[in-house]
């Protein structure tokens, strides 16, 4: 029975995730497995890969084949490098204790790569998530000090890309209404110019008065006068009606001569 060091795929659609197993040549790729020596994770940057370094050379030792991924894991977490100082070993080129002070330099070395390449690719994310969207606005928290005055210029560049481009808006559009007021300022100082018309007004009123016919009210008596003098012609009427009284006699007078 050959025994191969292989990959089993895990994850969703367009999001692989694989497990490095120990599996028989015969078994399915998603099948049955001997023993699981770690995971793979394509998808970041670099690539996570999380192996038991020591079951794997031993599986190596035992001569367990793996395929041409499951070799460059190997050789990248340096398990292949393992065993070929252990060739060396048995050929007498060196010690023990020397092929493995070798080795845990090269891993030492190997993983400060990683975290170096790990750390620039996060400066570099973060710079892109930046030009994009605006530095992200620190949170300040609740049970730190007061900060010092050579702090405050730093707290000052804080703010998000966003929120600069609203400050200046904000200032152009203050300066414009400023402008504006400035030039309408002159307009609103001459209206003191037309405040004489409107004390004019007192005037017109005491002319007012002047126009008044305050003697057409005093004639008033003088029409008041007009019966006092028809009066006397009021009083003349008994004279017409005594006219009368007067001819009387005289028709007394014809009606005794008609008689006699």
């Amino acid at each position: 029975m050959s025994v191969k060091i292989r990959l089993q795929r895990k994850g969703r659609k367009k999001a692989p995730f694989y497990h490095i197993v120990v599996a028989d040549a015969r078994a399915p790729r998603d099948g049955r497995f001997i023993e699981k020596l770690g995971t793979y994770n394509p998808m970041t940057v670099p690539a996570t890969i999380d192996l038991d370094r020591d079951r794997a050379f031993d599986w190596l030792m035992k001569g367990a084949q793996p395929t041409e991924t499951a070799r460059s894991i190997l050789r990248f977490k340096g398990v292949l490098y393992r065993k070929h100082l252990m060739r060396g070993v048995k050929k007498g080129a060196m010690t023990t204790e020397e092929a493995d002070t070798k080795y845990e330099a090269w891993i030492a070395e190997k993983e400060a790569k990683i975290e170096e390449r790990r750390q620039a690719y996060q400066e570099e994310r973060k710079a892109r998530l930046e030009a994009i969207s605006g530095k992200p606005k620190k949170v300040a928290s609740p049970l730190a000090g007061p900060t010092d005055g050579d702090d405050a210029p730093e707290a000052a560049d804080d703010r998000t890309f966003a929120e600069t481009v609203e400050q200046t808006t904000v200032e152009s559009f203050s300066a414009d209404q400023a402008g504006e007021t400035t030039e309408e300022a002159p307009a609103a100082e001459e209206t003191p110019a037309e405040e004489p018309a409107a004390e004019e007004t007192p005037a017109a009123e005491a002319e007012a008065p002047a126009t008044e016919e305050a003697p057409a009210a005093e004639e008033q008596p003088a029409a008041e006068e007009t019966p006092a003098e028809e009066a006397p012609a009021a009083e003349e009427t008994p004279a017409a009606e005594e006219k009368p009284a007067e001819e009387a006699p005289a028709a007394d007078d014809e009606k005794k001569e008609e008689e006699k």
